[in-house]
């Protein structure tokens, strides 16, 4: 296949490089020279000066950059991709975004006769390093058939939804469960540690029960450490459930404990963790505890 890939974020880049792997034809787009070049000094591939010139001889082009309007300019803008896309060609947002932009693409897409998924990811820069991602799709069924396959150099499951937007609402019911599970984790942790228990013990009898989850098998300990360097950060936490709770807004969805997680990971972004990985709602626990014992 004739691949473009736009955003060479943590996400991107080893995407990419995974499509390279695989034998498919890349050419890349990133609006930072230097991180593109980086990646074609240990990629085969090419680098264009514009999304439209990366995406003109494509058989699929791929995009993963920061928010909606940085979709919108990568797709729509003066020199978007959707304008140079061949008919039959499909484009595959990875972005995660709002379900209206969603839509409009679709649409849009759909006036030059181009395909267009709407394909958010779960797994982190891990997930993405690894070749193990989670695909939630929106689009139409012979759209999602043809592009499956290549998306599959970097996922271990990919799944069609429903129609336009639909992948990104299942990633928005995702983001709505991380952070609920992590905020019990940071409890159950922080009460631990109060209750002087052996942590370790604890988290060893429990995760062999109904309290286990990825979280908990992954995070404990840095989060007990109170390291939080891993994978994905606080800001880009707070955009994602801005969407949800914005969606919510419009479908009538009562989210309160996503409002209320949202409005901790805004204390941990005035503790100085908007890079934080979104572990890191333990820190908020552990801070005026602290305080009250010194």
């Amino acid at each position: 296949m004739k691949t473009a890939f736009i955003g060479l974020g943590v996400m991107g880049f080893p995407m990419a490089a995974h499509l390279a792997a695989r034998g498919h034809d890349v050419v890349i787009f990133n609006r930072s020279a230097e991180k593109a070049e980086r990646w074609l000094e240990n990629n085969d591939g090419g680098r264009a000066e514009t999304p439209a010139e990366a995406a003109q001889a494509a058989d699929i082009v791929f995009a993963c950059v920061g928010n909606d309007e940085d979709v919108r300019e990568v797709a729509l803008g003066k020199d978007g991709a959707l304008q140079a896309m061949a008919p039959n060609s499909i484009l595959v947002d990875h972005t995660t975004a709002s379900a209206t932009l969603a839509r409009e693409l679709h649409a849009a897409a759909g006036e030059r006769k181009v395909g267009f998924l709407d394909a958010p990811l779960s797994g982190g820069q891990a997930g993405a390093e690894n070749g193990q991602l989670t695909i939630m799709v929106g689009g139409d069924e012979a759209v999602f058939e043809r592009a499956r396959p290549v998306m599959d150099a970097y996922a271990r499951a990919i799944t069609l939804i429903g129609p336009a937007g639909s992948g990104q609402l299942a990633k928005m019911v995702n983001q709505i469960c991380i952070a609920g599970v992590l905020q019990g984790l940071s409890e159950g942790l922080h009460f631990a540690q109060r209750a002087d228990l052996d942590t370790e013990k604890v988290i060893g009898a429990i995760s062999k029960g109904a309290a286990q989850s990825w979280q908990m098998d992954n995070r404990w300990q840095t989060m007990v450490n109170g390291q939080f360097e891993f994978g994905f950060a606080v800001d880009w936490m707070r955009k994602d459930l801005a969407i949800a709770l914005d969606e919510a807004r419009s479908n009538g969805a009562r989210l309160e404990l996503t409002e209320l997680v949202d409005r901790y990971y805004a204390e941990v972004q005035a503790l100085g963790g908007s890079r934080w990985d979104t572990s890191s709602l333990i820190a908020r626990l552990e801070r005026p505890s602290r305080k009250q014992d010194g």
